[in-house]
Protein backbone atom coordinates (compact mmCIF):
# COMPACT_ATOMS: atom_id res chain seq x y z
CA UNK A 1 0.00 0.00 0.00
CA UNK A 2 1.13 3.17 -1.02
CA UNK A 3 0.55 6.28 1.31
CA UNK A 4 -2.14 9.05 0.53
CA UNK A 5 -1.05 9.61 -3.41
CA UNK A 6 -3.82 8.79 -6.03
CA UNK A 7 -1.72 9.26 -8.89
CA UNK A 8 -1.23 5.81 -9.87
CA UNK A 9 -3.50 6.72 -13.47
CA UNK A 10 -1.40 8.06 -16.20
CA UNK A 11 -4.61 10.06 -16.70
CA UNK A 12 -4.10 9.58 -20.66
CA UNK A 13 -6.79 9.22 -23.33
CA UNK A 14 -7.24 6.92 -25.81
CA UNK A 15 -5.66 9.19 -28.19
CA UNK A 16 -2.59 9.20 -26.02
CA UNK A 17 -3.29 13.14 -25.25
CA UNK A 18 -2.72 14.19 -21.75
CA UNK A 19 -5.94 15.89 -20.05
CA UNK A 20 -4.45 19.36 -18.11
CA UNK A 21 -7.87 19.18 -15.77
CA UNK A 22 -6.36 15.41 -14.49
CA UNK A 23 -2.61 16.63 -14.40
CA UNK A 24 -3.91 19.35 -12.28
CA UNK A 25 -5.33 16.90 -9.60
CA UNK A 26 -2.69 13.80 -10.52
CA UNK A 27 -1.07 14.41 -7.45
CA UNK A 28 -1.28 13.20 -3.84
CA UNK A 29 -4.45 12.89 -2.31
CA UNK A 30 -6.17 14.79 -5.85
CA UNK A 31 -8.00 12.98 -8.55
CA UNK A 32 -10.43 13.52 -10.84
CA UNK A 33 -13.02 14.83 -11.15
CA UNK A 34 -11.47 18.55 -12.83
CA UNK A 35 -10.66 21.63 -10.48
CA UNK A 36 -14.13 22.95 -11.30
CA UNK A 37 -16.42 20.15 -10.04
CA UNK A 38 -14.08 19.28 -6.78
CA UNK A 39 -16.45 19.10 -4.01
CA UNK A 40 -13.34 19.77 -1.65
CA UNK A 41 -13.25 23.53 -2.73
CA UNK A 42 -16.35 24.26 -1.23
CA UNK A 43 -15.45 26.15 2.03
CA UNK A 44 -17.80 23.47 3.71
CA UNK A 45 -16.32 20.42 3.09
CA UNK A 46 -12.81 22.19 3.33
CA UNK A 47 -13.44 23.16 7.09
CA UNK A 48 -14.54 19.78 8.06
CA UNK A 49 -11.53 18.55 6.63
CA UNK A 50 -9.21 20.83 8.48
CA UNK A 51 -10.74 19.79 11.50
CA UNK A 52 -10.41 16.51 11.06
CA UNK A 53 -7.20 16.55 10.35
CA UNK A 54 -6.41 19.34 12.79
CA UNK A 55 -7.80 16.86 15.59
CA UNK A 56 -5.97 14.03 14.48
CA UNK A 57 -2.77 15.33 14.40
CA UNK A 58 -3.35 17.18 17.77
CA UNK A 59 -4.33 13.75 19.80
CA UNK A 60 -1.62 11.65 17.69
CA UNK A 61 0.80 14.39 19.34
CA UNK A 62 -0.20 14.51 22.79
CA UNK A 63 -1.42 10.39 23.17
CA UNK A 64 1.81 9.26 21.24
CA UNK A 65 3.93 11.88 23.63
CA UNK A 66 2.69 11.10 26.90
CA UNK A 67 3.09 7.00 26.25
CA UNK A 68 6.42 7.71 25.18
CA UNK A 69 7.07 9.80 27.98
CA UNK A 70 5.84 7.89 30.39
CA UNK A 71 8.11 4.68 29.53
CA UNK A 72 11.19 6.73 29.56
CA UNK A 73 10.50 8.65 32.73
CA UNK A 74 9.20 5.73 34.74
CA UNK A 75 11.56 2.45 35.26
CA UNK A 76 8.44 0.35 36.34
CA UNK A 77 7.09 0.92 32.27
CA UNK A 78 10.19 0.00 30.64
CA UNK A 79 9.05 -3.96 29.63
CA UNK A 80 9.93 -5.16 26.36
CA UNK A 81 6.34 -4.94 25.54
CA UNK A 82 6.02 -1.29 26.64
CA UNK A 83 9.13 -0.64 24.32
CA UNK A 84 7.90 -1.94 21.44
CA UNK A 85 5.01 0.28 22.06
CA UNK A 86 6.97 3.15 22.25
CA UNK A 87 8.69 2.38 18.76
CA UNK A 88 5.08 1.84 17.79
CA UNK A 89 4.19 5.67 19.00
CA UNK A 90 7.28 6.80 17.31
CA UNK A 91 5.66 5.46 14.25
CA UNK A 92 2.70 7.38 14.61
CA UNK A 93 4.43 10.68 16.03
CA UNK A 94 6.01 10.20 12.49
CA UNK A 95 2.88 10.52 10.50
CA UNK A 96 1.34 12.98 12.80
CA UNK A 97 4.36 15.38 11.70
CA UNK A 98 5.87 14.96 8.67
CA UNK A 99 2.84 13.80 6.46
CA UNK A 100 -0.61 15.35 7.81
CA UNK A 101 -0.16 18.71 7.36
CA UNK A 102 1.49 18.42 4.05
CA UNK A 103 -1.03 15.61 2.75
CA UNK A 104 -3.80 18.26 4.12
CA UNK A 105 -2.78 21.26 2.37
CA UNK A 106 -1.99 19.16 -1.07
CA UNK A 107 -5.15 18.15 -0.89
CA UNK A 108 -7.16 21.42 -0.60
CA UNK A 109 -5.04 23.30 -2.94
CA UNK A 110 -4.20 20.74 -5.75
CA UNK A 111 -0.85 22.22 -5.98
CA UNK A 112 2.09 20.96 -4.04
CA UNK A 113 4.18 23.90 -2.20
CA UNK A 114 6.63 22.46 -0.59
CA UNK A 115 9.47 21.69 -2.88
CA UNK A 116 11.09 18.33 -4.78
CA UNK A 117 12.90 17.36 -1.40
CA UNK A 118 9.51 16.97 0.52
CA UNK A 119 7.72 15.73 -2.88
CA UNK A 120 10.20 12.54 -1.97
CA UNK A 121 10.53 12.33 1.68
CA UNK A 122 6.28 12.68 2.80
CA UNK A 123 5.46 9.85 1.30
CA UNK A 124 8.23 7.78 1.63
CA UNK A 125 7.66 8.83 5.47
CA UNK A 126 4.12 7.74 5.32
CA UNK A 127 4.75 4.45 3.88
CA UNK A 128 7.82 4.05 6.79
CA UNK A 129 5.76 5.01 9.42
CA UNK A 130 3.40 2.11 8.04
CA UNK A 131 5.42 -0.52 7.68
CA UNK A 132 7.15 -0.16 11.29
CA UNK A 133 3.64 -0.23 12.70
CA UNK A 134 2.65 -3.02 11.54
CA UNK A 135 5.70 -5.03 11.70
CA UNK A 136 6.18 -3.78 15.35
CA UNK A 137 2.61 -5.29 16.37
CA UNK A 138 3.26 -8.52 14.77
CA UNK A 139 6.48 -8.82 17.07
CA UNK A 140 4.73 -7.96 20.08
CA UNK A 141 2.42 -10.98 18.82
CA UNK A 142 5.44 -13.30 18.17
CA UNK A 143 6.67 -12.49 21.45
CA UNK A 144 4.14 -13.18 23.67
CA UNK A 145 3.03 -16.56 21.45
CA UNK A 146 6.78 -17.74 22.46
CA UNK A 147 6.31 -16.34 26.36
CA UNK A 148 2.83 -17.86 26.94
CA UNK A 149 2.48 -20.50 24.66
CA UNK A 150 5.46 -22.38 25.02
CA UNK A 151 6.14 -21.13 28.91
CA UNK A 152 9.40 -19.53 27.50
CA UNK A 153 10.02 -17.34 31.36
CA UNK A 154 13.45 -15.49 29.77
CA UNK A 155 12.07 -12.47 27.90
CA UNK A 156 14.06 -10.79 24.81
CA UNK A 157 16.85 -8.46 26.35
CA UNK A 158 17.18 -5.04 25.65
CA UNK A 159 19.80 -5.51 23.12
CA UNK A 160 18.08 -8.02 21.42
CA UNK A 161 14.81 -5.65 21.43
CA UNK A 162 17.06 -2.74 20.15
CA UNK A 163 18.68 -5.18 17.35
CA UNK A 164 14.76 -6.23 16.70
CA UNK A 165 13.89 -2.26 16.31
CA UNK A 166 16.61 -1.40 14.11
CA UNK A 167 15.75 -4.39 11.96
CA UNK A 168 12.15 -3.43 11.69
CA UNK A 169 13.49 -0.02 10.90
CA UNK A 170 15.50 -1.12 8.23
CA UNK A 171 13.25 -3.22 6.17
CA UNK A 172 10.36 -0.75 6.26
CA UNK A 173 12.49 1.48 4.77
CA UNK A 174 13.73 -0.42 2.10
CA UNK A 175 10.00 -1.21 1.51
CA UNK A 176 9.20 1.95 1.16
CA UNK A 177 12.00 3.18 -0.94
CA UNK A 178 10.24 2.84 -3.93
CA UNK A 179 7.52 5.96 -3.00
CA UNK A 180 10.60 8.33 -2.89
CA UNK A 181 12.62 6.84 -5.64
CA UNK A 182 9.64 6.70 -8.57
CA UNK A 183 8.27 9.80 -7.64
CA UNK A 184 8.44 13.28 -9.97
CA UNK A 185 8.25 16.75 -8.87
CA UNK A 186 7.28 18.82 -11.93
CA UNK A 187 5.42 22.31 -12.82
CA UNK A 188 2.40 21.65 -15.22
CA UNK A 189 1.51 23.60 -17.86
CA UNK A 190 -2.18 24.06 -18.06
CA UNK A 191 -2.48 27.07 -21.16
CA UNK A 192 -6.43 26.72 -21.13
CA UNK A 193 -6.55 28.71 -17.91
CA UNK A 194 -3.62 30.29 -18.18
CA UNK A 195 -1.96 28.53 -14.69
CA UNK A 196 1.20 26.80 -13.58
CA UNK A 197 1.10 24.26 -11.06
CA UNK A 198 3.51 22.20 -9.36
CA UNK A 199 2.86 18.95 -8.99
CA UNK A 200 4.10 16.28 -7.12
CA UNK A 201 3.23 12.59 -8.74
CA UNK A 202 4.35 8.60 -8.92
CA UNK A 203 6.21 8.15 -11.94
CA UNK A 204 6.76 4.68 -12.72
CA UNK A 205 9.66 3.03 -14.96
CA UNK A 206 8.59 2.58 -18.39
CA UNK A 207 5.66 5.12 -17.97
CA UNK A 208 2.98 2.75 -17.27
CA UNK A 209 0.99 2.19 -14.43
CA UNK A 210 2.05 -1.64 -14.11
CA UNK A 211 4.63 -1.30 -12.04
CA UNK A 212 2.76 0.94 -9.80
CA UNK A 213 -0.11 -1.83 -9.82
CA UNK A 214 2.55 -4.25 -9.12
CA UNK A 215 3.86 -2.47 -6.00
CA UNK A 216 0.26 -1.82 -4.54
CA UNK A 217 -0.38 -5.50 -4.49
CA UNK A 218 2.70 -6.92 -3.16
CA UNK A 219 2.42 -4.27 -0.35
CA UNK A 220 -1.37 -5.24 0.52
CA UNK A 221 -0.12 -8.78 1.04
CA UNK A 222 3.40 -7.97 2.79
CA UNK A 223 1.79 -4.40 4.65
CA UNK A 224 -2.04 -6.14 5.57
CA UNK A 225 -3.45 -9.32 4.67
CA UNK A 226 -0.25 -11.38 5.89
CA UNK A 227 0.92 -9.40 9.27
CA UNK A 228 -2.56 -10.11 10.09
CA UNK A 229 -2.89 -13.27 9.40
CA UNK A 230 -0.07 -13.85 11.40
CA UNK A 231 -0.94 -11.84 14.22
CA UNK A 232 -4.21 -13.16 14.46
CA UNK A 233 -3.12 -17.21 14.55
CA UNK A 234 -0.59 -15.59 17.65
CA UNK A 235 -3.08 -14.59 19.24
CA UNK A 236 -6.10 -17.19 19.05
CA UNK A 237 -3.24 -19.37 20.49
CA UNK A 238 -2.46 -16.82 23.28
CA UNK A 239 -6.47 -16.64 24.27
CA UNK A 240 -7.21 -20.54 23.91
CA UNK A 241 -3.83 -21.22 26.27
CA UNK A 242 -5.01 -18.67 28.45
CA UNK A 243 -8.73 -19.96 28.57
CA UNK A 244 -7.86 -23.49 29.21
CA UNK A 245 -5.03 -22.30 31.67
CA UNK A 246 -5.31 -24.44 35.06
CA UNK A 247 -2.92 -22.54 38.12
CA UNK A 248 -3.07 -23.05 41.35
CA UNK A 249 -4.99 -19.28 43.34
CA UNK A 250 -1.70 -17.46 44.06
CA UNK A 251 -1.27 -17.26 40.08
CA UNK A 252 -4.43 -16.18 39.06
CA UNK A 253 -3.41 -12.44 39.54
CA UNK A 254 -0.96 -13.02 37.02
CA UNK A 255 -3.07 -15.20 34.53
CA UNK A 256 -5.72 -11.78 34.72
CA UNK A 257 -2.91 -9.82 34.51
CA UNK A 258 -1.90 -11.54 31.00
CA UNK A 259 -5.21 -11.81 29.63
CA UNK A 260 -5.84 -8.11 30.11
CA UNK A 261 -2.86 -6.88 28.36
CA UNK A 262 -3.52 -9.55 25.70
CA UNK A 263 -6.92 -8.17 24.95
CA UNK A 264 -5.93 -4.65 24.88
CA UNK A 265 -2.93 -5.73 22.36
CA UNK A 266 -5.18 -7.66 20.38
CA UNK A 267 -8.31 -4.69 20.40
CA UNK A 268 -5.06 -2.32 19.30
CA UNK A 269 -4.29 -4.94 16.39
CA UNK A 270 -8.40 -4.73 15.30
CA UNK A 271 -8.76 -1.54 15.50
CA UNK A 272 -5.74 -1.03 13.32
CA UNK A 273 -7.05 -3.49 10.73
CA UNK A 274 -10.43 -1.56 10.50
CA UNK A 275 -8.88 1.90 10.27
CA UNK A 276 -6.91 0.94 7.03
CA UNK A 277 -9.20 -2.13 5.73
CA UNK A 278 -11.71 0.43 3.54
CA UNK A 279 -8.22 2.67 2.65
CA UNK A 280 -7.01 -0.83 0.98
CA UNK A 281 -9.72 -2.03 -0.74
CA UNK A 282 -10.40 1.67 -2.17
CA UNK A 283 -6.85 2.12 -3.02
CA UNK A 284 -6.52 -1.36 -4.74
CA UNK A 285 -10.01 -0.34 -6.64
CA UNK A 286 -8.06 2.84 -7.75
CA UNK A 287 -5.04 1.12 -9.01
CA UNK A 288 -7.15 -1.99 -10.79
CA UNK A 289 -8.92 1.29 -12.39
CA UNK A 290 -12.74 0.33 -11.27
CA UNK A 291 -13.19 3.56 -9.49
CA UNK A 292 -11.46 6.69 -10.96
CA UNK A 293 -14.29 8.11 -12.65
CA UNK A 294 -16.36 7.82 -9.68
CA UNK A 295 -17.60 11.88 -9.26
CA UNK A 296 -16.67 12.45 -5.50
CA UNK A 297 -13.15 10.01 -5.75
CA UNK A 298 -11.36 12.64 -4.53
CA UNK A 299 -13.65 13.09 -1.45
CA UNK A 300 -14.17 9.40 -1.08
CA UNK A 301 -10.42 9.22 -0.98
CA UNK A 302 -10.08 11.83 1.44
CA UNK A 303 -12.59 10.43 3.80
CA UNK A 304 -11.10 7.09 3.75
CA UNK A 305 -7.68 8.23 4.46
CA UNK A 306 -9.06 9.77 7.34
CA UNK A 307 -10.47 6.77 8.84
CA UNK A 308 -7.09 5.29 8.45
CA UNK A 309 -4.77 8.35 10.33
CA UNK A 310 -6.95 7.90 13.12
CA UNK A 311 -4.97 4.57 13.81
CA UNK A 312 -2.36 7.09 14.80
CA UNK A 313 -3.98 8.20 17.37
CA UNK A 314 -6.37 5.25 18.50
CA UNK A 315 -3.90 3.64 20.70
CA UNK A 316 -2.83 5.67 23.47
CA UNK A 317 -7.03 6.09 23.87
CA UNK A 318 -7.10 1.89 24.24
CA UNK A 319 -3.90 2.27 26.44
CA UNK A 320 -5.91 4.18 28.89
CA UNK A 321 -9.16 2.62 28.50
CA UNK A 322 -7.68 -0.80 29.43
CA UNK A 323 -3.98 -0.40 31.40
CA UNK A 324 -3.87 0.52 34.59
CA UNK A 325 -0.63 2.05 34.27
CA UNK A 326 -1.54 3.54 31.68
CA UNK A 327 -4.55 5.30 32.53
CA UNK A 328 -2.33 6.39 35.89
CA UNK A 329 0.07 8.08 34.01
CA UNK A 330 -1.87 9.68 32.00
CA UNK A 331 -3.60 11.23 34.95
CA UNK A 332 -0.32 11.92 36.69
CA UNK A 333 1.06 13.93 33.65
CA UNK A 334 -2.76 15.91 33.48
CA UNK A 335 -2.22 16.37 37.24
CA UNK A 336 1.46 17.07 37.44
CA UNK A 337 1.75 14.70 40.44
CA UNK A 338 4.76 12.59 40.16
CA UNK A 339 3.42 8.95 41.86
CA UNK A 340 5.73 5.71 40.47
CA UNK A 341 4.17 4.01 43.57
CA UNK A 342 1.16 4.03 41.26
CA UNK A 343 2.05 1.82 38.89
CA UNK A 344 1.51 -2.24 38.58
CA UNK A 345 3.31 -4.97 37.06
CA UNK A 346 0.30 -5.24 34.22
CA UNK A 347 1.38 -7.54 31.50
CA UNK A 348 4.45 -9.07 33.00
CA UNK A 349 5.05 -12.96 32.75
CA UNK A 350 7.22 -12.67 35.32
CA UNK A 351 6.00 -11.46 39.05
CA UNK A 352 5.81 -11.79 42.70
CA UNK A 353 2.95 -10.28 44.08
CA UNK A 354 2.41 -6.64 45.33
CA UNK A 355 1.43 -8.37 48.47
CA UNK A 356 4.55 -10.51 48.98
CA UNK A 357 6.59 -7.21 48.09
CA UNK A 358 4.93 -5.17 50.52
CA UNK A 359 5.81 -7.56 53.20
CA UNK A 360 9.53 -8.30 51.90
CA UNK A 361 10.35 -4.75 51.90
CA UNK A 362 13.18 -4.45 49.61
CA UNK A 363 11.76 -2.34 47.20
CA UNK A 364 11.37 0.33 49.79
CA UNK A 365 7.84 0.60 49.09
CA UNK A 366 7.65 0.79 45.33
CA UNK A 367 6.39 -1.87 43.50
CA UNK A 368 8.42 -4.98 41.92
CA UNK A 369 9.73 -4.25 38.42
CA UNK A 370 7.59 -5.91 35.26
CA UNK A 371 10.00 -8.11 33.72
Amino acid sequence: MSPPDMSNSTGEKETGETDPSILLNDSLGSYPPGFHSDITKHLGVQVVLISAYSLIILLGLLGNSLVIYMIVRYKNMRTVTNFFIANLALADLLVNTLCLPFTLVYTLLDEWKFGAVLCHMVPFAQALSVHVSILTLTVIALERYRCIVFHLGRRLTWCSSLLIMAITWTMSAVLAAPLAIFREYRNEEIPSINLRMAVCSEKWPHGSNRDGLIYSLSMLLLQYIIPLAIISYAYICIWVKLKNHVSPSSRNESINRRKKTTKMLALVVVVFAFCWLPFHVFQLASDLDLVLRFKEYKLIYTLFHIVAMCSTFANPLLYGWMNKNYRNGFLMVFRCEDKPDSFHPEGSFRTRSIRGMTLNGRNGGHPPTAV
